[in-house]
């Protein structure tokens, strides 16, 4: 068809001539390679600089977000002041994408040359196919595109889980109508004009206050941040408090059991008064025998979240590379859409499920799981159209892997793994419980055996054992109900309480997921019950965001890594006001959001909200206090862990990683240095931390009773204990 308003024969800003002749429909992918895959499909195959042609359509692609909200000073807001504030631009402007140089924000060349691509493509097409990601982001960036570049030709949206040629091809012949995402795109657009004005005021209003500039403050960031430096200070500021436990041993045959008094003694007397009257010579009477079955159900299949965590608990993997890893495999066409906060399927995709599995039962990982596995009889738990949401379930596409990385390998089987489990009987347990009765107290006995593993033979991992599966199993002996049993043993063991764990990425997600359960409010809690704080897609750079500013660091060895405020994390966290901290009103947002996108709710009183929130938040801006006035003082740093790479710093008996999981210490009068003239110095600890070597005086010879001289050397025993090991001159 010939376009009047780009013949033929136009050359335009790109100095390559469009071909526009026959060209009636654009699709505009997200990426290169996700254009090239569309094309082919297609049949678009003459490539050009930024699109491909042929067959009726020419394919472009977008670079991401080639489009951003413009900077506050694109507004005129151009000081940090506090009479400048609230920021609200009215309306907002679309840029180029910009990037940070060393001359501050420019504007992105390579975007900047693919709008112009795109622009001409637009230009000269009838209608335009949206093929960005199907999701609140993917739409985002058309829009965007759509609205800067001032485009009012109809569109289509081509709306896959998957990119295998089978999908694309169905996608194309059932495209949904462009206006069915319009609230789609307003809950993303309110969404990003929300993160604008919650950040930029919130960071001007801070650094107005107090003088400091380049304060990360983020509407999601900030809670996170906040929920992090909670947990340390609870971590740090934990108390232990002692208490006793109680249990007897009985004896039969050549077997014995272990029954546990039923109550904790916090009272050191009482416990021991409790000991003293269970005497040697006791009979014990049973008075419970209980059997049953119990059953461990298989888990959901995975959405983002829940493979983000299994990657970082199993294998170490940070939550954004796990994120890229999938990506990668989705553009590979090996598994469906992973952006997706979804664990279920509907009914039609649950109709391929037995194919894909026999795929998987193939692969080397799962070949013995096969003999166990009945294809005819799989698990439905997961099995739901009414709790699918954008897409459904991460699953794989059954297109054969090849040539991945070790990486993309481990995370494709970790998929593959989860759809056996998740189709697979539940695990069968038989629990057996036993109550006794000795000296007037009551003791239990509760364990089980795994009757039929079921779903948990896939991987066979210890992590899956529950509560009532420990390690010692307590014995193996076995009483008749009513029966008088001698007492073999007694014991009274110290335990201590113990802190919440730090955060590691895995338990962080879970937070953020689920951070309505923490809220005491009951009627606040309902309201925020089904949302958390970010989404699938944008948690893993929230937390990356986190690290990048220097609030928060990773610190810990492989597979122990924990998440601890910085210095300047505290800080910031110690002055913003508590609206900014909380969770709940950014999982109240977020829930909102999701009306918007459902079309509930209206995108304006949303946002105008927001504009109200920030002009409250920018009246009276709190002024920044110290760190330590709402945390422990922190201490010197002597060096770096030689284990873990954290801080070591000093304490009245030595020189300690502060990574307590760690555990690497250096004790002033330990081993050695026990009878040393003058214990290890802390000019001496960081000589070892950097050299690994020290020079130390006035050491004692218990063989000669003599002081000597020697050097130190830094080492480590066979269960990794720092030990000093001498060499004399």
């Amino acid at each position: 068809m010939y376009n009047r308003r780009f013949p033929f024969h136009h050359t335009p800003a790109s100095g390559k001539r469009l071909d526009f002749i026959r060209i009636m429909i654009a699709i505009i992918a997200e990426k290169p390679s996700v254009g090239q895959d569309i094309a082919r499909v297609v049949g678009a195959t003459e490539k050009k600089d930024g699109y491909i042609v042929g067959n009726g359509y020419m394919v472009t692609w977008a670079l991401g977000h080639l489009v951003s909200l413009a900077l506050p000073d694109a507004y005129g807001y151009t000081r940090t002041a506090a009479e400048d504030l609230p920021m609200i631009p009215d309306p907002f402007r679309l840029v180029v994408r910009q990037v940070r140089t060393d001359r501050g924000m420019v504007t992105d060349i390579a975007a900047g040359r693919q709008l112009k691509v795109i622009s001409e493509v637009l230009t000269g097409c009838e209608s335009i196919i949206v093929a960005t990601d199907a999701g609140r982001e993917g739409e985002l960036i058309f829009r965007w595109i759509y609205s800067y570049l001032g485009c009012t030709k109809p569109f289509k949206r081509l709306w896959i889980s998957s990119l295998t040629d089978e999908a694309i091809r169905e996608g194309m012949a059932s495209l949904k109508e462009g206006t069915g995402y319009d609230s789609l795109y307003a809950a993303a657009d309110s969404r990003a004009k929300a993160d604008w004005l919650v950040g930029m005021n919130a960071s001007r209003a801070l650094a107005a206050a107090s003088g400091s500039v380049n304060n990360s403050i983020g509407r999601v960031q900030t809670p996170t941040l906040a929920m992090i430096c909670a947990r340390f200070k609870e971590n740090r500021n934990f108390v232990s408090t002692p208490y006793w436990q109680l249990h007897i041993v009985l004896k039969r045959d050549n077997g014995h059991r272990q029954f546990i008094h039923t109550k904790e003694f916090k009272d050191k007397n009482m416990a021991e008064a409790a000991y003293k009257s269970i005497t040697p010579r006791s009979v014990v009477t049973i008075t419970k025998v209980k059997r049953g079955k119990v059953f461990q159900q298989a888990p959901l299949l995975y959405d983002l979240t829940a493979l983000q965590k299994d990657c970082n608990i199993h294998y170490d993997l940070p939550v954004d590379k796990t994120l890229a890893i999938t990506q990668s495999l989705y553009e590979k066409k090996l598994v469906s859409y992973p952006r997706t906060g979804s664990r279920y399927i509907p009914q039609d995709v649950m109709a391929h499920i037995p194919v894909l599995l026999e795929k998987i039962t193939a692969m080397p990982e799962f070949r013995e799981y096969r003999r166990s596995l009945d294809l005819s009889a799989l698990n439905t738990r997961s099995v739901d159209a009414a709790k699918v949401t954008d897409h459904h379930a991460l699953i794989i596409t059954g297109i054969v892997p090849e040539g991945l990385s070790e990486a993309e390998s481990t995370v494709y089987t970790l998929i593959a793994g989860r759809m056996l489990e998740a189709f697979s009987p539940p695990c069968e347990k038989e629990l057996l419980l036993m109550e006794c009765v000795c000296g007037g107290l009551d003791f239990r006995s509760r364990s089980t055996v795994i009757a039929n593993p079921g779903w948990r033979a896939v991987f066979s991992r210890k992590e899956d054992r529950e509560k009532d599966e420990p390690e010692d199993g307590g014995g193996t002996a076995l009483f008749a109900e009513g029966g008088l049993v001698p007492l073999s043993g007694r014991g009274l063991s110290q335990k201590k309480t113990l802190p919440r764990p730090l955060y590691t990425e895995a338990t962080l997600l879970a937070a953020m997921e689920n951070c309505g359960k923490d809220i005491t409010d009951g009627e606040a809690r309902e309201t925020v019950k089904d949302s958390g704080i970010g989404t699938p897609a944008t948690r893993a750079a929230i937390l990356e965001k986190l690290i990048e500013t220097k609030l928060i660091e990773r610190i810990g060895e492989k597979r122990k890594k924990v998440l601890v405020p910085t210095t300047k994390g505290k800080a910031l966290a110690a002055v913003l006001p508590e609206s900014l901290r909380s969770p709940l009103l950014t999982s109240a947002w977020e829930q909102r959001l999701q009306q918007i996108e459902q079309g509930a709710e209206k995108p304006e009183d949303f946002m105008r909200d927001i504009q109200g929130f920030v002009k409250e938040l920018t009246v009276n801006p709190q002024r920044v206090e110290h760190a330590e006035t709402l945390f422990p003082p922190l201490r010197e740093k002597i060096g770096s862990c030689p284990k873990c790479g954290a801080a070591v710093t000093e304490h009245p008996q030595g020189y300690l990683c502060e990574n307590r999981i760690c555990g690497f210490a250096l004790w002033k009068k330990g081993g050695i240095l026990a009878h040393a003239e003058i214990p290890l110095t802390a000019a001496e600890a960081k000589t070892l931390l950097t050299k690994g070597t020290v020079r130390k005086t006035g050491l004692h010879s218990t063989r000669t009773n003599a002081r000597y001289d020697a050097v130190l050397h830094l080492d480590f025993d066979k269960d990794g204990r720092a030990i000093l090991r001498p060499r004399f001159d």
